[in-house]
């Protein structure tokens, strides 16, 4: 169940991150109550998962693919053009996650 929560907080906090630009410096309401209630959600449920997850995995897990997807949809959705030095710096990141998952004893897995 942990795992699951964790994938909610990743999922909140890219809605969130994603909602920032439209609110415009907390300028927009809804989209910045997207923002706020986004956040407060993803620390919510990554509050969860610390009962079972080392608070080092699960932070590596969020940020890295959080990262990854926000900076998927920032392409996806404002355009956002990718060079060749950042789309292997997101590779790399997404690279390092899965490293930690598969073959670190960090987390005790």
């Amino acid at each position: 169940m942990n795992w699951l929560y964790l994938l909610i907080a990743i999922v909140a906090e890219v809605i969130a991150t994603t909602s920032l630009k439209p609110a415009e410096g907390f300028t927009k309401l809804w989209p910045s109550v997207v923002v706020v209630i986004g956040y407060a959600v993803a620390f919510f449920f990554l509050s969860l998962t610390l009962k079972t997850i080392p608070v080092g995995v699960a932070y590596a897990i969020w940020s890295g693919l959080g990262v990854a997807l926000v900076a998927l949809l920032s392409w996806w959705f404002y355009g956002q053009a990718f060079d060749l030095a950042g789309v292997i710096g997101v590779c790399l990141i997404v690279s390092g996650v899965v490293v930690l998952n598969l073959f670190s004893n960090v987390g005790g897995h």
